[in-house]
């Protein structure tokens, strides 16, 4: 008897479940390995990136060290450079205040000095009658020689009082000393356009030239002393010994000859000419040590061909050759 066809189509499904089974185990066991390749390949890839990842952190954290590192050097010398500027800055404060304190201490004792010269001091006129002969050249180094010798007396401890005659203020000498020396109107010293003569009558007036006959020997707080404000590059003679006979006044040289002797030099010069302020060096410094020999070994210049002689020296052993040669 024949089957029924349904019967017959799960006879026939049930003989070939079996194969189809092992196939299909097949199957699923090839899937399964794919699985786990691709599981191992992302755990090979993971552990790669993790590497990398690892390594990327040591870099970066290496780096931020370096940079924190840097940054504290940064720091510590910018905090190092603040603390000099400021140690600095403290101690350029303190040295300005002591200086300024000095500087405000000796200004005043100079005004003092100078304040008393005026009434105390040994009188000396600088005679500017002369400038017409002089060229502008020679006005110029005069004006730079009165600030010299204005300059020498604030620093005396027992300073002159000066006295510049014979300056008009419409002459170029007066120009030029304006221009030329800062404050010179302010300077402590008599400025007047009058001559010598009108301040002080000519019994007094001892005046100081080169050509004179006699030496000066002492100065007298009675007298007055009188340079001739004269710069000649021409070397004009005896202009200010002829200016003292105009003034009809007693004159005086300094005692170069009686303190100093010719010292051979090459060029064999030798000059008893001074400018107006190495004159009145001399003479300050006589004012104060009561010592011609002390005062001509340091201010009678060396190039002019003279030096002290053995018998002035033996009297004045302080006074050495080396401080003249510095002249």
């Amino acid at each position: 008897m024949p089957l029924d066809p349904a019967k017959q189509q799960l006879s026939e499904k049930q003989r070939i479940s079996p194969e189809m089974c092992e196939t299909e185990l097949d199957g699923v066991s090839e899937l399964m390995d794919l699985l786990r390749m691709d599981l191992e390949a992302d755990g090979e890839e993971g552990k790669a990136g993790r590497r990398d990842a690892a390594c990327s952190k040591n870099v970066l954290r290496k780096q931020r060290h370096w940079e924190r590192q840097l940054a504290a050097k940064k720091s510590k010398r910018k905090e190092e450079k603040q603390r000099r500027r400021l140690n600095r800055a403290q101690e350029s404060g303190a040295n300005t205040d002591s200086a300024q304190f000095t500087k405000r201490v000796m200004k005043a004792i100079t005004k003092e000095r100078l304040a008393a010269a005026r009434s105390t001091g040994l009188k000396l006129c600088v005679d500017l009658s002369m400038t017409d002969c002089m060229s502008d050249k020679e006005i110029s180094r005069l004006a730079g020689q009165l600030r010299r010798l204005y300059g020498s007396n604030k620093k005396a401890t027992w300073p002159f009082h000066l006295f510049l005659t014979d300056l008009k203020e419409d002459g170029r000498l007066y120009r030029e000393c304006v221009r030329m020396n800062d404050g010179f109107l302010s300077y402590t010293m008599e400025i007047t356009e009058e001559s010598c003569l009108d301040l002080f009558s000519s019994e007094t007036i001892v005046y100081l030239t080169p050509d004179a006959q006699e030496a000066l020997e002492t100065v007298d707080a009675d007298k007055v002393y009188v340079l001739g404000g004269l710069v000649d590059e021409s070397i004009q003679k005896k202009l200010s010994h002829s200016r003292a006979t105009e003034l009809s006044v007693h004159t005086a040289r300094l005692p170069i000859d009686e303190y100093m002797v010719k010292k051979n030099n090459v060029k064999n010069f030798h000059s008893k000419i001074l400018a107006v302020n190495q004159v009145f060096d001399i003479l300050l410094m006589f004012s104060e040590t009561g010592s011609w020999t002390q005062a001509l070994q340091m201010w009678f210049p060396a190039g002019k061909g003279y030096v002290i002689s053995q018998e002035s020296s033996a009297c004045f052993p302080a006074a050495t050759q080396t401080q003249q040669e510095e002249q």
